[in-house]
């Protein structure tokens, strides 16, 4: 390389020299700094561009000393990452044409959920792989992105389909409950109650769309049906008969048993078919509109009470052997004292589990738990309450 000038002599030749000279030790140091990097890095390919930029600054380093085996160690570190680039390269590009072939199917899928799901998960995966070799970069990256394109555009048409059709289905809806609005105004009784006959039909028949926007509609509807059916049934002199709901009139009956067995005298045969209607309650789905929550209460408290009664006979059994052999009398008095003693503790633990919750740190899962908990503790001892009253009421009596 021809000769240039590095520095100016400012003071001696002599200190001029050596400080350039020590200006070498600094190009030594960056370079073993960089080897050892290297050494003891994970990812080494992204050394690649540090090393290219350290050699350009070697060639033009104002310092004086041998650069030679420099250059020459940044040529052998050069190589050597060149080579593993090289190499993984050709292991992403490997990975990458798996990954290819893995979203391949999904040119054709109508999956779109799934679909779509596993397709993110694929680019994800594709994301995380290192790059290939820039002459063939292009052309891989360009026919991945081909196969995720032709999925999400036909899942957009799709779904731009799919809300035409609910739009178009909505607009019928709102035409039928139009329509069944202008019955009311109808007089030709037999003609119109046809026509509502086949506005009913034509509802059925329309199509699904959101549940929640449909029971918007449908409640429109049957409100303008109804109005009319009074009309007419008005008009024709029909007495109508309101059908109740089967679910409805299931959880009545049942309402009605635990109610008589609350008053049974066999409090342990009593407790058995209770817990029964309790699980045959949990399988009737009854829709929050119609659903009445006086008859739930009901339920609830008489299975409240049939417990509650039934370990009150259990304490009874435990401390009175001879119960069955003393008179009416003695009985309730027995059950009233008892019944006071199970009110009085549960009064206390009632209280003990407020003092807790009140002093405890409040955390919004466990406050629910605990809230639930007190909710419940609150309704048990307002019916041991009850009964407590309903034996005092007896005890007064006689």
């Amino acid at each position: 390389m021809p000769d240039r000038q590095i520095g100016e002599v400012k003071r001696t030749e002599e200190e001029a020299f050596q400080y350039f000279v020590n200006r070498y030790d600094i190009a030594v140091s960056k370079v073993n700094q960089l080897e050892q990097e290297i050494t003891e890095a994970q990812n080494k390919g992204s050394y690649l561009t540090k090393l290219i930029q350290l050699r350009k600054r070697l060639l033009n380093f104002d310092g004086i000393g041998n650069f030679i085996p420099l250059l020459d160690k940044l040529d052998e570190l050069e190589k050597g990452l060149s080579d593993l680039i090289q190499e993984n390269q050709a292991g992403n590009l490997v990975v990458k044409k798996e990954l290819i072939e893995e979203a391949r199917p999904y040119t054709e899928s109508e999956d779109w959920y799934n679909g779509g799901d596993a397709l993110q998960e694929i680019r994800t995966r594709w994301i995380r792989t290192g790059p290939v070799d820039k002459e063939i970069n292009d052309k891989i990256e360009e026919e991945f992105k081909a196969i995720l394109d032709s999925f999400y555009q036909r899942r957009k048409a799709f779904f731009e389909e799919q809300n035409r059709i609910i739009d178009e289905r909505i607009f019928r809806y709102n035409d039928l409950i139009k329509r069944s609005d202008e019955l009311a105004r109808r007089y030709d009784w037999d003609d119109a109650f046809i026509e509502l006959k086949n506005l009913q039909t034509e509802w059925k028949i329309i199509g699904d769309i959101p549940p929640k926007v449909l029971k918007v509609l449908y409640r429109n509807f049957k409100k303008g049906t109804t109005y009319f059916y009074e009309k007419y049934c008005r008009a024709k002199g029909i007495q109508v008969k309101k059908k109740e709901d089967p679910r409805v009139e299931a959880q009545l009956r049942m309402v009605k048993e635990a109610e008589k067995l609350a008053e049974s005298d066999d409090m342990m045969a009593a407790t058995a078919r209770a817990k029964v209607l309790l699980n045959e309650w949990k399988t009737i789905r009854v829709p929050s509109h119609i659903a009445n929550r006086n008859v739930a209460e009901r339920f609830r408290a008489a299975c409240d009470k049939i417990f509650e009664l039934s370990y009150l006979m259990k304490v009874i059994a435990r401390k009175y052997p001879t119960f069955n052999f003393l008179s009416d009398k003695q009985k309730d008095l027995s059950k009233y004292r008892e019944m006071e003693i199970i009110v009085k503790r549960a009064r206390t633990d009632l209280d003990d589990l407020v003092l807790s919750y009140d002093s405890s740190p409040k955390n919004e899962e466990m406050d629910q738990m605990i809230q639930s908990n007190l909710k419940t503790q609150k309704r048990k001892l307002l019916m041991k309450e009850v009964i407590l009253e309903e034996l005092r009421q007896k005890v007064s009596s006689l």
